[in-house]
């Protein structure tokens, strides 16, 4: 008697939030599935999944904050799907009270881990800071106490902040879409290149076909993202994921190849990144 071959396992490392869960409904679902594969999902925070890409890369998929990847290229190239880019919002800087970015040189400010992009916008337009790493969750707490002088806000605080008593200082993706016409980039999906071109191609296209089945049962997939909101009522919920799954989200496309270009071009001159990483899009 023949039996079937075994499926190969591919991990997708992804953190736990509700823009992420949405994305990977499909999978959740079975509606969408990579051929002659088991997808597992890896859940862990974005900064402690660029140090395993950096580290060790034993993730076949994994996202990955845009800034990592400049170090990331010889072992992972894009998935063209997946990204995270914020058209017209971003990282926010918040603070106790009104002030101006140029006010916080030379103070204390925290940042999510030091290979988020919130990290590097943050070194690229306000060098002079002084960035203190805060796990991302904790920084609203940090700023109220008065332990940083600021913080960059990244996930569901981007939408809560205020009702925490903060006040903006600078959302990133405002001054992209006004200084550049461009979304920010902010998060990718890379794919280990040793897998090989076939099989880098069908994780692309089996992940696309799992967002676009989000997309596709927009209720269901939503009820199902909020289990990772963080705290999120049903219509925050919607507005966070769709701030981070949009029109570039199944397609990044030429603006999100022109967006990562001057993401790795303005890292280069603020001296964050030796050399811009090759863009290599699956």
């Amino acid at each position: 008697m023949s039996t079937a071959p075994a499926l190969r396992t591919l991990r997708f490392g992804h953190s736990p939030d509700a823009d992420d869960a949405y994305m990977f409904y499909g999978f959740h679902t079975g509606r969408a599935s990579i051929a002659g594969c088991r997808v597992e999902h890896v859940l862990e925070d974005i900064q402690s999944l660029n140090r395993r890409a950096l580290e060790c890369g034993d993730l076949e998929i994994t996202a990955v904050s845009a800034h990592a990847y400049a170090f990331l290229a010889d072992r992972y190239a894009i998935l063209a799907c997946g990204a995270s880019m914020g058209i017209g919002y971003g990282p926010v800087v918040v603070a106790r009270a009104p002030r101006t970015l140029e006010s916080l040189r030379g103070r204390r400010v925290a940042i999510p881990g030091p290979l988020t992009t919130a990290a590097l916008l943050l070194r690229i337009e306000c060098p002079e800071c002084v960035p203190v790493e805060v796990m991302f969750d904790r920084i609203p707490a940090a700023v109220r106490a008065g332990e940083v002088e600021a913080g960059v806000i990244i996930h569901e605080s981007q939408l809560t902040y205020r009702a925490e008593g903060l006040v903006k200082v600078l959302d990133f993706g405002e001054l992209w879409q006004q200084r550049d016409g461009l979304p920010v980039p902010l998060g990718l999906d890379v794919v280990r290149r040793d897998l090989g071109p076939e099989l880098m191609r069908a994780a692309s296209e089996g992940f696309r076909a799992s967002i676009r089945d989000a997309i596709d049962h927009e209720e269901e997939a939503i009820a199902y993202a909020l289990r990772f909101g963080r705290g999120l009522d049903v219509p925050q919920g919607k507005r966070f994921v769709h701030m981070y799954v949009n029109e570039l989200t199944l397609d990044m496309g030429e603006s999100g190849r022109r967006a990562l270009e001057l993401l790795y071009r303005r890292a280069g001159s603020a001296g964050a990144i030796r050399e811009a990483p090759a863009i290599e899009v699956v």
